[in-house]
């Protein structure tokens, strides 16, 4: 007898996992993703009414996507195919349009497919399904934890509506999980008493996994022994061994990560520390190399920060170093102070828009010829090609010198009032006023 066997009622499906036999029936039983399906809904009414086109659902796991498929299958008038992008090959995929073709020319009906996973297709699977949705032979609705624009080919995506799903709300996977401990498809055979702190406590630590959720409750129910009374009693330290820990969204090749490396980096940007050493905690604990966050603090600090304080790309790149060296779980500690210092610095992109205008210039074919004074003179015969002119700053008070350097007028880099760039900015205020004093012709000192 194994685990699930255990107290099962009979006639329940007891070899499903309680999150399978939960699936909602109607369009009524599906909880949350009110944004897309509360009543008036665009995706609500294709449903109902069996006038769904192609479509593919986005969302983190457990959200609802199986579900809102299953619903489909259950409400739809057309043939309803099934299979997972993980498993399917070609010939399999082929099989299947060919019966949906079939079907539509000798019964004129149609046929939806459903694939869960669909990011696992290659290319060439994906291009297989677009003639037969392109002429109508099928309605396809993909699943995907992947955002689609970079992981479903794009004559696919433009020819079917994505729906972003969201995770679900603590209050929501509540809902879920008290359902299942009445109704005969979940829990209902077997007397459970579960304490209201037990099952908020899985609603919270699944981060809006429903699935996550219904299987460590189907664990606590069947691995906890009743008591005299023949009650399962469902405490919150039962509900703690059952989850055993927190569930973190973070797949290192999907949106948690992106999202959350983009939230942390936005954090400091926006000079919240708090934030963003939530963030930075949530990336240590899900398992990110640390040296990918270094690397992108380093990035930051001459982005974001620049010469508003120069100390912060040394601070970065000491980080670095020291993440290096000293290694988790201690390089913690390094990223924190990194992090706090560069979120609390004065912020300034001028470094960055100053390369970036320069570059566009360059790359769009605004070549300017390097004026005749700053060109290499360390050859015999420069001076006759009038290579000649040059006047060497340090001679000249305050080291500055008026002489054009790039014929153009252009700015590039405009300090702003920020931090140490505030001095920066003064201080080229105060050259431009000498050269617009000095006037055409001026200055002196040595040439070479």
């Amino acid at each position: 007898m194994d685990l699930f066997e255990k107290q099962a009622p009979s006639g329940a499906g007891v070899k499903s996992p309680l999150a399978a036999r939960m699936r909602p029936a109607t369009i009524e039983e599906i909880v949350g993703q009110e944004h897309i399906l509360g009543p008036g809904k665009l995706l609500r009414r294709a449903i109902e009414s069996d006038r769904l086109g192609s479509l593919i659902l986005y969302g983190p796991p457990g959200c609802g996507k199986t579900s809102m498929a299953e619903v489909i299958a259950k409400t739809t008038h057309r043939r309803f195919e099934r299979m997972s992008g993980v498993v399917a090959n070609v010939s399999v995929l082929r099989g299947v349009l060919e019966a949906a073709s079939g079907a539509r020319r000798r019964e004129g009906r149609e046929t939806i497919l459903f694939i869960d996973e669909i990011h696992h297709f290659n290319k060439s699977q994906q291009d297989i399904l677009l003639p037969c949705v392109e002429d109508g032979a099928i309605t396809l609705i993909g699943a995907t934890t992947h955002n689609p624009f970079f992981f479903v080919n794009s004559p696919l995506t433009s020819r079917s509506q994505v729906f972003e799903l969201l995770p679900l709300s603590e209050d929501a996977v509540a809902l879920l999980l008290r359902r299942a401990l009445t109704d005969e498809r979940g829990l209902a055979a077997i007397r459970i008493r579960a304490d209201d702190d037990a099952l908020a406590y899985l609603a919270g630590v699944c981060e809006g996994d429903a699935r996550r959720a219904l299987n460590a409750l189907e664990i606590a129910a069947l691995s906890t022994a009743p008591d005299a009374g023949g009650v399962v009693a469902l405490s919150r330290q039962v509900a703690e061994d059952a989850i055993q820990k927190k569930a973190v969204v973070y797949d290192h090749d999907e949106d948690g990560h992106y999202d959350t490396i983009s939230a942390f980096i936005k954090s400091v940007r926006g000079s919240d520390p708090n934030a963003a050493v939530y963030w930075l905690a949530k990336m240590l604990y899900a398992g990110e190399d640390p040296r990918f966050i270094a690397r992108r603090l380093i990035i930051l600090a001459s982005e974001d920060i620049g010469n508003a304080d120069p100390h912060g790309l040394l601070i970065a790149v000491a980080a670095k170093e020291a993440v290096e060296f000293v290694g988790m779980p201690e390089a913690r500690i390094v990223l924190s102070q990194a992090t706090t210092y560069l979120a609390t610095a004065p912020k300034s992109n001028a470094s960055c828009l100053a390369i970036d205008t320069a570059y566009s210039d360059v790359k769009e074919g605004r070549v300017l010829p390097v004026p005749a004074h700053l060109r290499d003179t360390h050859y015999r015969g420069a001076e006759k090609l009038g290579h000649k002119g040059y006047r060497y700053a340090h001679d000249f008070d305050g080291h500055f010198v008026d002489q054009e350097y790039v014929p153009t007028d252009k700015v590039y880099y405009a300090p702003t009032d920020q931090g140490y760039e505030e001095s920066l900015r003064r201080r080229l205020e105060a050259w431009r006023a000498r050269r617009k004093a000095a006037g055409p012709g001026a200055g002196g000192g040595s040439e070479s």
